[in-house]
């Protein structure tokens, strides 16, 4: 996937610099030559020796080496690679990124180049949620540094919430994304994900079990395959993927604006589990008992139907998958809507609750288009969505 791509690794000062390690492992395996560069904290981490033999190459520490900087050696560093990566990105490398400082050699990188920046922060989950850090963690955004993760997980420091650095294959995946390789380089897919939320009043909503992890997988896959993902989602109770543009909703209304908004897009994947029906009546304030037992008249309204508006509009995608979730006549049902909605596939599948799979981490699913009804064996919801990016791939080639 990243083979003759060249990486230029800046290893950070934090105890995720171990994870370094096998990144570049990762990297050198997908076929990318990785130059490495350890800062001084992060030598208090791994060794130089370790970082040499891995990568093949020399590791660069100092900016004021007489034998590099002879020809103006960070200007070369900078420029020669196709992509600088920094993992862990520190708070105090993210607080040099953000404010244009320059006073090592991996700082100095970082301001002189002219090719794209991808950083993986790595910090203890305090020192995420400042006030400070955030703010720096805007400006990159805005300057158009590329982020992946951080993960939430347990720290080296016993506390627990967001901060952990991505894992390798993670990071190897947004450089893959990055730098635009795999059948799907160059294309811009829409994902929708996970349940809506209706309101019934401030306090209390309808929905659904979906977890979004069908969704996410998807959308993970198709980012694997180099594709530009834009991902919509609901509130999931699962984390949504590193190295796509995450746009996060509550209600149908909400999908439905934000989906309109990514487009024009190659491909579509519905998988949302939209709410058909709104509360048209919901209060501006908490309902109240009566104390009489009188329960309050809810009055529904259907909300808009997303998937066909997507399929029969101006700005319709090349190719459009929806999802069909049901619990009788799965294929009978799905086929019709399918010819209703005007989409290109139907992914379906029986969530009834003696099969798991709503919720689940396996699903059991058939794909239906104009050449029929492919029933595919029941697989983790991951290898459902490797299988779907790579049909994904093949049709729009």
């Amino acid at each position: 996937m990243l083979a003759g791509k060249r990486v230029l690794l800046i290893i950070g000062g934090g105890i995720a610099a171990y994870k370094s390690l096998e990144l570049i492992r990762l990297l050198q395996k997908a076929g990318a030559s990785v130059v490495p560069v350890l800062t001084r904290a992060g030598a208090e981490f791994v060794t130089p020796l370790s970082v040499s033999a891995l990568s093949g190459h020399k590791v660069y520490q100092e900016l004021f080496d007489l034998t590099d900087e002879a020809e103006m050696g960070h200007i070369q560093l900078s420029r020669a690679a196709d992509l600088l990566v920094v993992a862990p990105a520190t708070a105090d490398l993210m607080a040099k990124m953000a404010g244009g400082r320059a006073d090592d050699l991996a700082s100095t990188l970082l301001l002189a180049t002219d090719k794209r920046v991808l950083v993986a922060p790595a910090m203890n989950v305090r020192m995420w949620g400042h006030p400070a850090t955030q703010r720096n963690l805007a400006q990159l955004r805005s300057d158009g540094v590329l982020m992946v993760g951080p993960n939430e997980g347990e720290m080296a420091c016993g506390e627990y919430g967001p901060g952990r650095m991505a894992e390798p294959v993670e990071i190897v995946a947004a450089i893959g994304a990055a730098l635009g390789g795999g059948p799907l380089a160059g294309r811009h897919v829409l994902v929708t994900s996970g349940p809506t939320h209706e309101p019934i009043d401030p306090v209390r909503y309808i929905a659904n079990r979906s977890s979004g992890a069908q969704g996410t997988a998807i959308a993970a896959a198709l980012r694997d395959l180099g594709a530009r993902v834009t991902f919509v989602t609901g509130p999931a109770s699962v984390p949504v993927p590193c190295g796509v543009e995450v746009v996060r909703v509550e209600t149908a209304a909400q999908m439905l604006a934000a989906v309109q908004a990514a487009l024009p897009a190659d491909a579509a994947v519905m998988a949302a589990a939209v709410a058909d029906w709104r509360v048209a009546n919901a209060g501006a304030q908490k309902m109240k008992k009566d104390g009489a037992g009188q329960a309050p008249r809810l009055e529904f309204a259907e909300n808009a139907d997303i998937l066909a508006t997507v399929s029969q509009g101006a700005m319709r995608p090349r190719l459009v998958v929806g999802f069909a979730a049901e619990t009788e006549s799965v294929v009978e049902h799905a086929t019709a809507k399918r010819l209703r909605k005007g989409c290109d596939w139907i992914v379906a599948n029986d969530v009834s609750p003696g099969t798991g799979i709503m919720g689940g981490a396996e699903n059991a699913v058939t794909v239906i288009s104009d050449a029929g009804a492919e029933v595919w064996p029941r697989m983790t919801k991951e290898a459902v969505a490797r299988r779907l990016a790579e049909k994904i791939a093949e049709a729009l080639q």
